[in-house]
């Protein structure tokens, strides 16, 4: 009985690995949206099973980070204008409620974690790592959500936040612009002020200035999967 648990742990750890590769080099921009994902080459390339594969493009579908679709495959998504507004529409509605959530169950553990993804923001701002920048701005309003505490709305907002980042690569917003480096640090300091009105202000004007930096629809050369995990197999 305990072989065959510790198989199965070994299986979830594995597919959580591929998981995070994946994820990691969608949020990254190193997989663009309507970039497609061969089951065969990735699983070729990650030295698995397609069946693997399938499970963590399962797991991405259902994220609604990935598109699959029947007879063609599985695509990073690609959300439309109409469905960009959508999303931002979704995180007005949403993060005022959970900063106010999180204010009110404030610890100085909570506090601390803010601080601390601040801390690696500057970092790669000043190594100038737009890649990063762009995956931590949206692991910033991921960690705020779960932080908050109500897991419902913090699994809406990972989806939420990794389809902004997937918005702002195709509609090319600069990153300069749409992610200042002082916005996130205003909302951090309204939190820690436990200032609930500045805080929802700011991450209010923090979204509609992403939101206004949008721009056409841009096309996306192919991309090439080997060269994206080829370090990471």
């Amino acid at each position: 009985m305990q072989s065959k648990v510790s198989a199965k742990l070994m299986r979830e750890k594995s597919q959580e690995e591929i998981y995070q590769k994946i994820y990691t080099a969608i949020l990254e921009h190193r997989l663009p949206p309507g970039t497609k994902l061969v089951e065969e080459r990735l699983a070729e390339i990650m030295k698995v099973s397609r069946a693997r594969i399938r499970e963590v493009l399962a797991r991405l579908s259902h994220e609604q980070v990935i598109n699959l679709i029947p007879q063609r495959g599985a695509y990073v998504a690609k959300p439309t204008p109409e469905q960009a507004t959508h999303i931002f529409e979704a995180r007005r509605l949403i993060e005022p409620h959970l900063l106010r959530r999180l204010i009110e169950n404030l610890t100085p553990d909570k506090l601390e974690r803010l601080r601390q993804h601040q801390a690696i923001e500057r970092e790669v701002r000043r190594l100038e790592d737009k890649r990063a920048i762009v995956r931590l701005s949206g692991e910033f309003h991921i960690l705020v959500s779960e932080l908050a505490g109500n897991m419902a709305l913090a699994k809406t907002m990972r989806e939420l936040s990794t389809l902004t980042c997937l918005i702002i690569f195709l509609y090319d917003a600069p990153t300069a612009a749409s992610c200042r480096a002082d916005e996130h640090e205003q909302i951090i300091d309204a939190i820690a002020n436990r200032d609930i009105e500045s805080a929802q202000r700011c991450m209010m004007e923090h979204l509609a200035h992403i939101e206004s930096s949008l721009h056409l629809e841009a096309e996306g050369d192919e991309v090439d999967l080997v060269a994206i995990f080829a370090d990471q197999s």
